[in-house]
């Protein structure tokens, strides 16, 4: 696994949607989050050969992380088949290759095509922004609980007591937490500033009781 200024320059390379949707919430994950994620589960021990899991994937940015970085197997799943080939058209060019090194699977997070209870988790799931969308960040925490050993995800700011509660409650422990920031653009129509900074929450929990 390279550095994590390595991994971030690498993945400042991956594209963003050409036409991203305002009600999945569609943003870029920032490489230097990107990166900071890959790098930590890689200390962790979350990495190396083991079995990632990207739940909303949406570009691919971190499957392709995992997949640089080490990972066994790696699979991105999304919703919309339209950022899965943003994905796929990333990872050919990022990773330059030929073949495929991640699978990538249209299915709903919540009914998931995955039997695995040992994966890693990586996820940077809507943040439940928009109206009739509340806590749609629920439903990633609920299947990386199901087939998760470990998983980072990406939150708003001020979710650390929900996360903690939501990790508790189904058989987990938040081990590690930090604050991370995006940059957006103005991207859809509601957006009344050229760009702002968004404040964001990350979360590593230990899922107790999978393989």
């Amino acid at each position: 696994m390279g550095s994590r200024g390595t991994i971030a320059r690498r993945l400042e390379a991956v594209t963003d949607f050409d036409d991203p949707s305002p009600d999945l919430e569609q943003y870029l994950t920032p490489p230097e989050i990107a990166a900071h994620i890959v790098h930590l589960a890689g200390l962790q021990d979350d990495l190396t050969g083991r079995t990632v899991v990207d739940l909303g994937t949406g570009t691919g940015m971190l499957a392709i992380g995992a997949a640089m970085s080490g990972a066994g197997l790696v699979a991105g799943i999304d919703l919309d088949r339209s950022a899965l080939e943003v994905a796929r058209e990333n990872e050919s060019h990022v990773l330059d290759v030929e073949g495929s090194t991640v699978d990538w699977l249209h299915a709903d997070v919540r009914r998931h095509p995955l039997a695995c209870t040992d994966a890693t988790v990586f996820s940077n799931p809507p943040f439940g922004a928009q109206r009739g969308n509340r806590h749609a960040d629920r439903a990633f925490l609920e299947t990386a609980s199901e087939i998760g050993r470990a998983s980072y995800t990406i939150h708003n700011e001020g979710s650390q007591e929900f996360v903690e509660s939501f990790a508790t409650d189904n058989g987990g422990t938040v081990t590690h937490a930090f604050r991370a920031s995006f940059s957006l653009e103005n991207r859809f129509g509601f957006h009344a500033e050229e760009a702002r900074e968004l404040d964001a929450e990350v979360f590593r929990i230990e899922w107790f009781g999978s393989g």
